[in-house]
């Protein structure tokens, strides 16, 4: 039964899940190397099948043996090279860990920044993903992304920052230059 629900996910077939879980089937089942259902439909960006796994009560933080969630597995997937911010906003609200992290300390928010997932960078910000955690090497998201040219996350990375550290500094921080008036899109 367990092959039949990992192929009905693989397959984006959710009338068949629909019907293998109603027999019985177990939707928190994983495969031999760690991967959940939701780990699997996250990954491929299949927000209907993302749905129908957390409405059959599938667990929302499991991890596999290197830590991916099945949210860090929707931030970015390196074979599809996109990340799927629906996908992430539904496991947003079923009580995803926004700040679980994966090897070398990093997050979510991090691995969406990295890969320059805007509209996966502005879900995270606005769950309230923590823009100044730092992974392993004392490096948060806006430092690892400055390097990569991605204009619109490094705004809007130095915008939350701003908004959070002017917060704590007071108007000092609001006579120094913005980041935002200097990067332009490139051409």
């Amino acid at each position: 039964m367990s092959a039949n629900l990992f192929e009905a996910v693989n397959n984006g077939d959710v009338a068949a899940l629909r019907a293998i879980l109603a027999s019985g089937a177990y939707a928190q089942a994983c495969d031999a190397e760690g991967n959940s259902l939701l780990m699997l439909a996250a990954q491929r960006g299949d927000l209907p099948m993302v749905r129908a796994l957390l409405d059959a009560g599938a667990n929302v933080n499991a991890v596999d043996g290197a830590g991916w969630s099945a949210l860090t597995r929707a931030v970015y997937n390196p074979t599809l090279k996109q990340g799927f911010p629906e996908v992430v906003q539904a496991l947003i609200d079923a009580g995803a860990a926004l700040e679980t992290p994966i090897g070398y300390g990093v997050r979510p928010l991090m691995l969406a920044a990295g890969y320059g997932e805007t509209a996966v960078v502005e879900v995270l910000l606005a769950a309230g993903a923590d823009v100044l955690a730092r992974n392993e090497g004392g490096y948060t998201a806006l430092m690892m992304v400055t390097q990569k040219n991605y204009v619109d996350v490094i705004n809007l990375l130095h915008e939350a920052e701003q908004l959070l550290l002017g917060d704590e500094a007071g108007c000092a921080s609001k006579a120094q230059p913005s980041v935002i008036t200097f990067m332009a899109r490139p051409s």
